[in-house]
């Protein structure tokens, strides 16, 4: 580690793409929610000054991360942990947790709210990257080492559920099952899990109607066109008179009030239809970038413990917007959660922003230090 702690310059490409995310958020926030703010608020720049702020502090939070050596966040993982679990059982307390869109996940401070979740699965990436570096022989083992790591996810699957927000918790359960595939787990212990994982998910889905409703509109949404089958209706209804150069910026017809909350989960419906295809695609060859730098990030990482760290947020990102965006274009059901970097959203952005800085750190710890 001697070497290495010669710090580099953090990677600027992925700074690049971090930076032309956000500026097309803020930029897209307002063009889709100016209308409803000015409806609901009376004043039309509320969102956007809202997600200026949220995107302030989470960039002077992700600087202030990308100068943390990540080593430290093994010291504390079993801490961040513990807090992020007693979060999860607050936000069920009623009276402490709030309900939004018939889901209890956020708890109000002031004139702001947090999302405990978000926390999770920022959390559980650092314990999971630390558990992983320190037990890696266990981890071919079904009783010492899969087994302990599956109880350990699940319960903050189960309490995620609980809110409910099965969105978040996909993203959670993917995101620490390729920590485990990437750690050498046995692959014979994935298939098993994969059975026991499709009963479990058709269980989710029957144990709730809004869920059924959910699968069923996306199967045919044309069947309830008003009811169960309108958001997804509404947000092709966007997509497709995009063509391939868009209405133009601002020019959106489905903002005013056919699309629901058009600044939050469905926001890249919006960037369908004013920039078209073309930008469309910018936004994915983005986040494919995004998903490329993490990638050498974890290859080029000095030890295993922040291999592990680059793998889980930079896994976390690219499938919260893979989930997304097939939502949006009608690949999945909807599941409710945000588009990185893109949506409205201030613990969902700000945390988002301070896994990319932890990102960043481990950019500059490079093994390529050691040839120069």
């Amino acid at each position: 580690m001697n070497k290495l702690k010669e710090q580099q310059k953090p990677d600027y490409i992925l700074l690049i793409i971090l930076s032309i995310l956000l500026m097309a958020g803020i930029v897209m926030v307002f063009s889709s929610s100016y209308i409803w703010s000015e409806y609901k608020f009376n004043d039309a720049f509320y969102y956007l000054k809202r997600q200026a702020l949220f995107a302030g502090a989470g960039v002077a939070a992700m600087i202030f991360f990308m100068f943390i050596p990540y080593y430290t966040w093994k010291k504390y993982a079993k801490m961040i942990l513990f807090i992020c679990f007693i979060l999860l059982l607050l936000v069920l307390i009623p009276g402490v947790g709030m309900v939004r869109g018939g889901a209890q996940s956020w708890i109000g401070i002031g004139a702001f709210s947090i999302q405990p979740s978000e926390f999770m699965k920022l959390g559980l990436i650092i314990f999971l990257a630390s558990l992983l570096s320190e037990y890696q022989k266990y981890i071919t083992s079904l009783r010492k080492g899969f087994l302990p790591c599956l109880l350990l996810i699940f319960t903050a699957f189960g309490l995620i559920m609980l809110q409910p927000d099965l969105g978040t918790g996909m993203v959670l359960v993917l995101t620490c099952m390729i920590m485990l595939f990437v750690a050498g787990a046995n692959l014979s212990h994935f298939f098993g899990l994969a059975g026991i994982g499709v009963i479990g998910f058709i269980g989710l889905i029957a144990s709730a109607p809004y869920r059924i409703n959910r699968i069923t509109a996306f199967l045919n949404p044309w069947e309830d066109p008003l009811g169960h089958g309108f958001q997804i209706i509404q947000s092709l209804y966007a997509i497709g008179p995009g063509g391939l150069m868009g209405l133009g910026l601002g020019n959106s017809l489905q903002k005013y009030f056919y699309l629901p909350e058009p600044q939050t989960d469905f926001i890249f419906a919006i960037i369908g239809e004013e920039l078209g295809f073309i930008g469309g695609a910018m936004i994915i060859i983005l986040f494919f970038l995004l998903l490329w730098r993490g990638i050498k990030i974890a290859l080029e990482a000095p030890d295993l413990f922040s291999r592990l760290l680059a793998v889980g947020i930079s896994s976390m990102l690219a499938l919260q917007a893979m989930i997304n965006i097939s939502v949006v274009i009608g690949l999945i059901p909807v599941t409710g959660i945000t588009l990185p970097f893109l949506s409205y959203g201030g613990s969902s952005l700000t945390l988002t922003l301070c896994s990319v800085g932890i990102l960043l750190n481990i950019s500059r710890y490079s093994k390529s230090m050691e040839s120069k």
